[in-house]
């Protein structure tokens, strides 16, 4: 026999726990929006090409946690490299990194991570590793040449590395002419939208 104080109170119980953890969730989910919010003013307030009242300019998408994932990572020996294009006549000697492998609203994707010929004799850069991305909304909502992500060695773990596409950001390019900036490979167009990180910048628009 089941008694209705019982049923009444389990109940109860179930509702407050449920509650518990939506309000958990909530919190986590605000609390990490601040972060993301900070970082993007930071990025703004340092920026070393867009300065003074151009900042104003500065656009991004709303911050969004499905967006940060874990992706698979499969080291790539690559000794020979390639050469990538940029955004002028120059090009850059890469070598590709490694693979990752990731879901995102139920899609598989995948990405090519790139380290730096050049970087690598530079001691403060040795470790950098580099993706270039485009996606569905690149040349709409955001930059026309794609983003990027930043990445160290370091940063992978145990065959995982964690990607926030929060942080993807417009190359020197998006905002002035004279820089080298390197262009996403084919391999690396996403066929998704990527509504996330910094969007195209306002100020070309106007």
């Amino acid at each position: 026999m089941t008694f209705p104080i019982f049923t009444s109170m389990k109940s109860f119980l179930l509702t407050i726990f449920a509650i518990s953890i939506l309000a958990g969730t909530n919190y986590a989910q605000a609390s990490y929006s601040a972060q993301l919010k900070k970082f993007q003013a930071t990025y703004v307030s340092n920026h070393e090409v867009v300065t003074g009242k151009d900042k104003n300019y500065f656009r991004f998408f709303e911050v969004d946690s499905l967006y940060r994932v874990n992706a698979f990572f499969e080291r790539i020996n690559d000794s020979i490299g390639f050469t990538m294009k940029t955004s002028s006549a120059v090009t850059r000697h890469y070598f590709k990194y490694g693979k990752l492998s990731f879901m995102l609203r139920d899609s598989l994707l995948h990405l090519t991570i790139y380290q730096s010929k050049d970087l690598l004799t530079k001691e403060k850069y040795k470790d950098y590793l580099l993706i270039p991305f485009t996606d569905v909304t690149t040349g709409d909502a955001s930059y026309g040449s794609g983003r990027y992500l930043d990445f160290i060695i370091g940063d992978i773990h145990n065959n995982s590395l964690a990607i926030d596409f929060n942080k993807a950001y417009n190359p020197y390019c998006a905002y002035a002419t004279g820089f080298n900036c390197p262009l996403p490979p084919k391999e690396n167009n996403l066929g998704v939208s990527i509504l996330a990180g910094e969007k195209a910048f306002a100020k070309m628009y106007h």
